[in-house]
C-alpha cells in the first residue's frame, strides 16, 4: 500500500477523534551532538521555507534538510551532467502536470497508439512506462487476500486472522467516532451561523460571542478547540472529518472486505511468466490518486521554472510504472515493474510502497537482485507503522535473515522539519540493520494531479528525496557504479548523535544513531563532494 501519512486532529468531546562539483570542498561530517548545544531554528519557517524545507541545510539553516540548494549553489551551478532515467513504481502519475510534463520519459522505440509491441519488450504501446493495474483502483490488503483464499494451512494464516479481527474492530469503532464528531461539528457550525448572523464568520466573531445559551457555549468551545489545533475555519474542520470518513469507508468497503476483488487485468496472479497485461495509460484514474504524482515531483519537478515546487534532480526523465492501488500492491506487479525499469534503461528506481504480508516475496527480492546485478539503484520507503523493521516484517526487502542479495538497495526513514528530540517522524519505521539512512518526509510540498500542489507526509516522501540524490550523483558522475552511489549516499550523510523520540512515543527515546545502519541523514552537498573524490 502507498505509504502516506495523514495528520489526524484529536478532539475530545462526546467522542474521541483519531482523525517523505567542486572537488576542493570539504564534507560536513562533524556530528551534531544534541539539541542543547546545537543551533536551532527559533523562528517559524516562512511560507517559502515550509515549501522547500527538505532542500535546506542543517548547518546553514538549522533545518534538517538534504542541503540540495547548497549543492546547486556551490557545486553543480550550471553543470547539466548526463540524463538519467528514474523509474517511479507507484500509483498513477499526472504526466501532463505543468511541473512534470517536460521530465517524463518517452520510449523512443515504440510507435504511439498503433496497437503493436514495436520494441518487442512484451508491452504494447508502452510510451511513458506501463500500467500494471489497468483500470483498477481499490484493492484489498494483502493479509485480507490471504484470508479470502480460505487456505487455512498457509503460513501466517492465523496471524492474518488475528490482525483482521483487531483491525476490523478498530476501523468500525473509528467510523462510529467520526460519524458522531462530524454531526457535532455540523451542529456547532449551524449554531454559530445563527449566533453571529454570518455564514462566513471568523475566529474573531466566535471569540466575541457572549451568550448564556449552553448550546452556543458548546459550539464556541468546539470551534475554539479546532482553531487551537491549526484548523482555520469550521468549514475546514468539516472537510477534514469528511475526508477522514471517506478514508475509513474505503478501508472498510475495500481494503478489509474479504469478498471484494479489484483486479481487472485477467492475468494469472500466481504466474510470473504471464506478462503484458494492463495497458500503457500511466496516468491517475481519479484526482485523489495523487501519491505517484507527489513522489515524482519530489524527485524531478522542473527546477526554477517559476511554478510550484523544485525537484531534487535537474537532469532526469521519470518513467511511470503504475502498480500501487488504493490498497496493497501485488507482488507480481512490483517484480515485473522492477524488471521493466531495468530492461528499459532506468538507472534509479523509487519504491514508495510496502506491506507486512508478501506471499511471493521471493519474486520481488529476485527482481531487486536483478536491479543490483544490472547496476541500478533501488530506493525504498521504510514504512509508516512506527515499527522496528529489524523485528517486524516489512516488504519488499533485500535480505533473507539479514543476508542481503543486493548492494544497491537503500531503505529510507523519515524526518520532520525541526531539528531536535522530535526530529524523527512519529510514523516512521526504523531499524539498525534494515534502514540505511533518514531524509525529509513530514509535510513535504510537491506536485499533485491537475496542476496542483500539496503537502504530504510519509516515508513515501523521504525515499524520493534520496532517489533524487542518487540521480544527481549518477548524472554528474556517470562512471560510478550503482553500488558506489549507494555507498556515497550512506557514507556522506550527516551523522547525528541526538537522542530522539521514536514512534511518536515520548517514553521511547533512543540515540538517532541507533535507528539506522548509518546513523545519518542524507545530504546532497556531501554526497556530490564525496562522489567527486572517487577515482
Amino acid at each position: 500500500m502507498k505509504m502516506t501519512y495523514r495528520l489526524i486532529v484529536g478532539l475530545s468531546l462526546a467522542a474521541s477523534l483519531f482523525v517523505g562539483c567542486g572537488g576542493t570542498a570539504d564534507i560536513l561530517s562533524t556530528p551534531i551532538e544534541n539539541i542543547d548545544t546545537s543551533p536551532l531554528k527559533v523562528t517559524e519557517l516562512t511560507e517559502g521555507e515550509n515549501k522547500n524545507w527538505g532542500h535546506l541545510d542543517l548547518e546553514k539553516d538549522t533545518v534538517p534538510g538534504m542541503a540540495v540548494d547548497r549543492a546547486y549553489e556551490e557545486l553543480i551551478k550550471n553543470k547539466k551532467g548526463k540524463k538519467i532515467i528514474v523509474a517511479v513504481i507507484d500509483s498513477g502519475i499526472d504526466i501532463d502536470h505543468e511541473d512534470l510534463d517536460d521530465v517524463i520519459w518517452t520510449n523512443k522505440d515504440e510507435i504511439p497508439n498503433n496497437g503493436k509491441d514495436d520494441d518487442k519488450n512484451g508491452y504494447v504501446d508502452d510510451i511513458h512506462g506501463w500500467n500494471f493495474l489497468g483500470e483498477a483502483y481499490d484493492e484489498q490488503l494483502e493479509y485480507v487476500r490471504l484470508l479470502a483464499s480460505g487456505n487455512t494451512s498457509a503460513p501466517r494464516y492465523a496471524e492474518a486472522q488475528a490482525k483482521y479481527d483487531e483491525d476490523y474492530q478498530l476501523w468500525t469503532g473509528r467510523k462510529t467516532q467520526y460519524d458522531q464528531i462530524y454531526q457535532q461539528i455540523v451542529s456547532a457550525d449551524e449554531t454559530l451561523v445563527k449566533a453571529t448572523g454570518k455564514k462566513d464568520y471568523t475566529k474573531e466573531d466566535v471569540n466575541a460571542i457572549k451568550s448564556d445559551d449552553q448550546a452556543v457555549q458548546q459550539a464556541v468551545g468546539i470551534a475554539q478547540y479546532m482553531y487551537s489545533n491549526g484548523i482555520e475555519s469550521m468549514a475546514d474542520a468539516k472537510k477534514e472529518i469528511k475526508d477522514g470518513l471517506e478514508s475509513i469507508n474505503e478501508r472498510l468497503n475495500y481494503n478489509l472486505n474479504k469478498t471484494f476483488s479489484g483486479r481487472k487485468t485477467n492475468d494469472n496472479i500466481n504466474d510470473l511468466s504471464d506478462i503484458g497485461y494492463g495497458n500503457g495509460n500511466v496516468k491517475h484514474v481519479k484526482k485523489s490518486e495523487a501519491h505517484g504524482t507527489h513522489v515524482a515531483g519530489i524527485i524531478a519537478a522542473e527546477r526554477n521554472n517559476g511554478k510550484g515546487a523544485n525537484g531534487v534532480a535537474n537532469n532526469v526523465e521519470i518513467m511511470a510504472l503504475r502498480t500501487v492501488p488504493n490498497g496493497d500492491e501485488y507482488d507480481k506487479d512490483v517484480a515485473l515493474a522492477i524488471r521493466y525499469a531495468v530492461d528499459n534503461g532506468a538507472k534509479v528506481i523509487n519504491g514508495s510502497f510496502g506491506k507486512s504480508f508478501s506471499p511471493h516475496a521471493e519474486w520481488v527480492r529476485d527482481a531487486i537482485k536483478y536491479a543490483s546485478d544490472n547496476d541500478v539503484v533501488f530506493v525504498h520507503a521504510a514504512g509508516n507503522d512506527s515499527n522496528n523493521v529489524d523485528v517486524e516484517p516489512n516488504f519488499p526487502d533485500d535480505n533473507v535473515n539479514f543476508v542481503e542479495v543486493s548492494d544497491t538497495y537503500i531503505r529510507v526513514g523519515s524526518l520532520t522539519k525541526k531539528y531536535g528530540s522530535k526530529m524523527v517522524s512519529g510514523f516512521s519505521n526504523y531499524g539498525k540493520k534494515n534502514v540505511d539512512v533518514f531524509a525529509p518526509g513530514s509535510a513535504v510540498y510537491s506536485t499533485t494531479p491537475e496542476n496542483e500542489y500539496d503537502f504530504k507526509g510519509g516515508t513515501s516522501m523521504a525515499a524520493p528525496g534520496v532517489a533524487g540524490i542518487a540521480a544527481l550523483i549518477r548524472s554528474q558522475y556517470p562512471n560510478l557504479s550503482a553500488a558506489q552511489v549507494k555507498q556515497v549516499i550512506v557514507d556522506s550523510g550527516l551523522p547525528l548523535t541526538t537522542k530522539v523520540v521514536v514512534g511518536g512515543d515520548a517514553s521511547n527515546v533512543k540515540p538517532f544513531a541507533d535507528l539506522s545502519k548509518s546513523g545519518k541523514i542524507a545530504n546532497a552537498y556531501n554526497a556530490l563532494i564525496m562522489a567527486s573524490k572517487i577515482k
